[in-house]
């Protein structure tokens, strides 16, 4: 091969380079959240008083708390597509939902209630909660696994354990709009566990779709 030859051929090459999982994931985060918002709308609907719910605290909290983890969540997936990468200090990012959910347990305690603690954390949509959270999960999980493949994550599991959680996150924050129980103990019972059995199903997707 001559020498111009080779040179257009690099050239080439690196104005093919691929667009960065950042801006991979973003596209598919903003194609995948819309078709989970349209399956609750399509099954479980929003609650009813949805616009007067937004000024109980509480229930703001539950959007503050998802989005929280769904944002914690995505930082560290896309810190760890990059070959070579721990989580290390980045699972401090975690801290910030787990935090705000402390305090909102804390004002939920001290608030003079209606009913008793034990019935707040039972609430009545504990079934639904756990079923409609993963379900909801799927087209984001799915999609953010799709995104990551493009990056080189050496603990595939533990990426895909963050890609549920991110999914799990964001489904959570859709599924609120539904939701009628809004103590902050029911949130950190039901919806943990449900956002628990996403990031097992990310970690056990993430070892097959995410090895290289």
């Amino acid at each position: 091969m001559k020498t111009d030859d080779l040179i257009r051929t690099l050239a080439a090459d690196n104005g093919m380079q691929e667009r960065p999982v950042s801006n991979l994931l973003l596209v598919a985060l903003l194609l995948a959240v819309p078709v989970s918002a349209a399956m609750l709308l399509a099954t479980l609907g929003m609650r009813k008083d949805f616009m007067d719910a937004l000024g109980n605290p509480f229930f703001d909290l539950k959007f503050a708390v998802t989005i929280a983890l769904a944002g914690a969540s995505i930082a560290i997936s896309l810190h760890l597509s990059r070959p070579e990468q721990t989580i290390g200090r980045w699972g401090w990012l975690l801290a910030i939902p787990v935090g705000l959910l402390g305090i909102g347990i804390m004002g939920d305690m001290m608030t003079p209630q209606r009913t008793t603690w034990s019935t707040r954390l039972i609430g009545h949509n504990s079934r639904a909660c756990v079923m409609a959270i993963p379900l909801l999960s799927l087209p984001v999980l799915a999609a953010a696994l799709l995104a990551l493949r493009h990056g080189a994550p050496s603990r595939p599991a533990l990426a895909g354990t963050f890609a549920g959680l991110l999914s799990a996150g964001l489904a959570a924050a859709i599924y609120a709009s539904h939701c009628t129980d809004d103590s902050p103990l029911f949130v950190a019972t039901w919806y943990t566990l449900a956002i628990a059995a996403v990031a097992a199903i990310g970690a056990f997707a993430g070892s097959k779709v995410l090895r290289y």
